[in-house]
């Protein structure tokens, strides 16, 4: 293993160890979190005469730009319904999707997201848009883009992990409101995908 590939390493567990600090309520794992983030820091300090072409992402002086994040549209044969998830601990329903992790091409984080959130193994068709969600989150919340992707189900679903706790087919005209995608954005994604269309803001 090179030096580059020992620092993208790192750079992946610290990544986990920022996302485990961001969602975790146990104090335990808050804890845990912690040691790996700092340990991480303090292996990346060490990398400080490498060359390498990639930073370290998680400096404070690094450009700040928006988040990226995927959703993931898959109606069923009749169009007319979509699936979607149910967050075991809002128990509010959205899109398939979630954050694209570093290195993660979005295409791989919508595959991931689908088979993790709905147990479903997709076939994306087309990138619906990419959108701006900035303005529909709270003032405090990290800005952010979105890359839309419709997909249609390979197979049946499966089981899917802890953080949903129910997948359905959900019609059209009678979308829930959502916790983490608001109403308006998720009827407009799925409005694109039915229609054919294309947006970007």
């Amino acid at each position: 293993m090179d030096s580059k590939e020992v620092y993208d390493y790192i750079i992946k567990i610290q990544s986990i160890a920022k996302i485990g600090l961001v969602c975790s309520k146990d104090p335990y794992a808050l804890t845990n979190y912690q040691e790996i983030n700092d340990l991480s820091r303090e292996f990346l300090e060490k990398f400080q005469d490498v060359k390498l072409e990639r930073n370290n992402y998680f400096e404070r002086d690094v450009y700040p730009t928006p988040n990226v994040s995927v959703r993931v549209v898959i109606p069923n044969k009749e169009r007319n319904k979509v699936l979607m998830v149910r967050e075991a601990n809002t128990q509010t329903y959205s899109l398939p999707g979630g954050w694209s992790d570093l290195y993660n091409a979005p295409s791989e984080t919508a595959h991931l997201e689908c088979e993790q959130e709905a147990g479903a193994t997709i076939k994306i068709k087309r990138l619906v848009g990419v959108c701006n969600r900035t303005p529909f989150k709270k003032p405090t919340s990290v800005p952010e883009y979105v890359i839309i992707f419709e997909a249609e189900l390979v197979g049946d679903l499966h089981e899917h992990e802890y953080e949903t706790d129910e997948v359905k087919w959900i019609d059209v005209d009678n979308i829930p409101v959502s916790h983490k995608v608001s109403e308006e954005e998720i009827k407009r994604f799925i409005k694109a995908t039915l229609s054919g269309e294309t947006i970007y803001d």
